[in-house]
């Protein structure tokens, strides 16, 4: 295959689509993008990337158009780990497609519907957002002739499976991806990525729903000194440009941090390839320990103030209620899910396959569907 239109400057440690593993199942394709370019773009088109668009990241769907939900998440953590990828001349098409893949099984109502499925799971192979994710790019989603899912690079397949939590996937499906041994570097880098918009971007949101504020987050000290040098620099600003200007200055620095540590992890391990990497077996992507340890600080500010706080609190309670209801019925009466859920039930067994409808709703539709089952008078 030709792959002239993969950059021909990137580092020997990075992924290239010339040296991919390759596929799981044989295709002939209609044109030369390289390997890891085709998977983002068959993960931008999939379904399962779609209902993002409505699904919660802290903010329930109708409480405001504003709000961050999964997509716009993924599209920022896409955006930042290009960034990251570039400095660091690494794949940016592998970093993106495993960015915009990273939450494509996330349940609905965020964290908390991840919480209720596991629990009502436990005994049929619990629920964990990532190892869906990796279900629905190996079997979920129904584009192809020939194979289930989405017939992705074993690249990018193992960057899904090692996301945050990398030996916590089932030894069966492990074995294919090298176990025991870190993800390639693009993949580290979405972990990071993550954090660093989902943090930044839970200000925004929690400053703009009133549940934090300004004089709140002067009690963190990585916020209130990037903040006090954008006051230096536009002594005039209002408050809503002060907070935008702060965010970007804030994004900017913890990137500028993790490429300079990355580097440096890189020259003093002595990585010059991807056997290098996989030899060494030694995470290499993270921040200096100053920016962890503020860092932390951070995320513990946000889990206090916003992710407990006592409105969000209430949405979770709704939203274990819906969910729970909802399985339980599924349960009694699997004759309720859709034709080609049921279809599946003989195959992955009667739980497994409630969790996948469930797990693939989007925060409307689990509403609306909440509605259609058990309130008299809503048309069906």
């Amino acid at each position: 295959m030709n792959q002239s239109t993969e950059r021909n400057d990137l580092a020997g440690y990075a992924c290239t689509s010339a040296a991919s593993r390759g596929r799981k199942h044989p295709e002939e394709h209609r044109d030369n993008r390289p390997a890891f370019e085709r998977d983002r773009d068959r993960i931008i088109h999939c379904a399962a990337f779609r209902r993002l668009e409505y699904k919660t990241q802290v903010f329930v769907n109708h409480e405001g158009d504003y709000y961050r939900t999964r997509l716009t998440h993924s599209l920022e953590v896409a955006q930042i780990g290009r960034a990251i990828a570039r400095k660091l001349r690494l794949n940016e098409e592998l970093t993106e497609a495993l960015a915009l893949s990273h939450d494509l099984g996330h349940t609905p109502f965020g964290h908390t519907g991840e919480t209720v499925l596991n629990k009502l799971m436990q005994g049929f192979g619990g629920f964990e957002h990532n190892m869906q994710s990796f279900r629905v790019v190996e079997e979920l989603e129904e584009r192809y002739p020939g194979f289930n899912g989405l017939n992705l690079t074993w690249e990018v397949r193992e960057g899904i499976i090692k996301h945050s939590t990398p030996y916590d996937a089932a030894s069966e499906i492990m074995a294919e991806f090298l176990p025991g041994t870190v993800p390639s570097i693009e993949g580290q880098i979405i972990n990071y990525a993550d954090e660093i918009a989902y943090n930044n971007h839970d200000i925004d949101d929690g400053l703009k729903s009133g549940y934090i504020t300004l004089d709140m987050l002067e009690q963190v000290d990585l916020w209130r000194e990037v903040c006090s040098s954008v006051r230096k620099k536009h002594p005039a600003i209002d408050d809503k440009r002060l907070v935008y200007q702060t965010i970007s200055a804030l994004i900017g620095l913890l990137i500028t941090d993790i490429c300079t540590t990355s580097s440096a992890n890189i020259e003093k391990l002595g990585i010059v390839s991807l056997d290098d990497l996989r030899c060494q077996n030694r995470t290499v992507v993270h921040f200096a320990d100053d920016i962890t340890e503020q860092n932390l600080a951070l995320k513990s500010f946000l889990f206090q103030n916003l992710y407990r706080h006592y409105k969000v609190d209430k949405m979770r309670v709704k939203a274990e209620i819906f969910i729970t209801r909802l399985f339980e019925t599924y349960l009694h009466y699997p004759n309720l899910l859709p034709p080609k859920y049921q279809l599946r039930l003989e195959r992955f067994g009667l739980h497994r396959v409630v969790c996948d409808y469930i797990a693939g709703m989007t925060d409307r539709f689990a509403l609306d569907e909440y509605k259609r089952l058990f309130e008299p008078y809503e048309r069906v």
